[in-house]
């Protein structure tokens, strides 16, 4: 049994209504209640490691604004752990039963928000279109509606406005409808391509990427990690991934630059070079190809 597994194994049986942090004063805590959705935003405060771990007949979503670790593992039940070290910007989801459970020692101070949603709560009976659907569990994913909600939500916290309840109200219901938009979408890019990477060799491929962003990393080096032909894995990985290896690294260094350029702290140069650009004027002229801004007009339009 690995380390993680032996650590989920011995957790608590019972469900946890929130998520349970350990050592429980590691962090400063907000949390805000609307009947069909809690929110909970958590700020580490100490750079020591800790755990995390949650099970309970509600959906939990997770919202990492910023979180990087020198070492750590995160466990959703039905899915591989996972190892990675950076993943600011990044959501989880955990269905309903589903075991959560993580350990790390953190790198900066872990911001992130918890989302606890009820589907027994009459907010989402049938009339909403919302009847207890079957959503499946992701690890460390990013949709850009499912997070720009979730942010929204999370600016409700603390607010004393009398409207505050009836739109966060709005806000659950909009996010669950996002989730279900993505699981529909899953699913119908789930459906199997032949001649398509394995799971688990499309899993051990992105992690190595993920792991070398900065790097040039060679379509020759990445068939061999599958132990296929370059004709082949090139054709098996644009059937899994939906385009070229190429091109989905370098959608990678571009999320990674997304992240980094809502630190203040960095310059664009920085930015630019630790995601593998020696020249400030080439990461300018890809992210702007990318996104359609500069770096520097996308950290002035998220400051905004």
């Amino acid at each position: 049994m690995s380390d993680i597994a032996a650590k989920l194994s011995g957790t608590r049986s019972s469900s946890a209504p929130i998520v349970e942090l350990s050592p429980p004063d590691i962090a400063r805590r907000r949390l805000a209640n609307w009947g069909a959705i809690q929110a909970d935003n958590v700020r580490i405060t100490r750079r020591e490691t800790f755990e995390c771990s949650f099970q309970a007949r509600r959906h939990l979503l997770i919202a990492y604004e910023r979180a990087e670790r020198d070492d750590g593992e995160t466990l959703i039940e039905g899915l591989p752990k996972s190892t990675l070290r950076e993943f600011n910007c990044k959501l989880s989801f955990v269905p309903a039963g589903h075991r959560f459970y993580g350990w790390q020692t953190p790198r900066v101070l872990t911001r992130v928000s918890y989302f606890y949603i009820d589907l027994q709560n009459p907010l989402f009976d049938r009339s909403s279109g919302i009847a207890s659907p079957t959503i499946s569990p992701r690890l460390f994913f990013f949709d850009q509606a499912v997070w720009d909600t979730a942010l929204k939500l999370k600016a409700e916290v603390g607010n004393s406005d009398p409207m505050s309840r009836e739109y966060a109200e709005a806000l659950s219901l909009v996010l669950m409808q996002e989730l279900l938009r993505l699981e529909r979408t899953n699913s119908a890019s789930a459906r199997p391509l032949r001649g398509g990477l394995p799971v688990w060799r499309q899993k051990h491929v992105a992690e190595f990427i993920e792991e070398h962003l900065a790097e040039e990393i060679s379509l020759a080096a990445l068939a061999e990690l599958a132990d296929l032909s370059l004709f082949h894995f090139a054709r098996a990985f644009t059937q899994s991934f939906g385009v070229p290896p190429h091109r989905y690294h370098m959608t990678r260094r571009m999320d990674r630059a997304r992240s980094l350029l809502q630190r203040p702290a960095l310059s664009v140069t920085q930015i630019g070079i630790q995601i593998g650009f020696r020249e400030t004027s080439s990461f300018t002229r890809a992210f702007r190809r990318f996104t359609g801004l500069t770096p520097t007009e996308y950290r002035r339009h998220r400051e905004a």
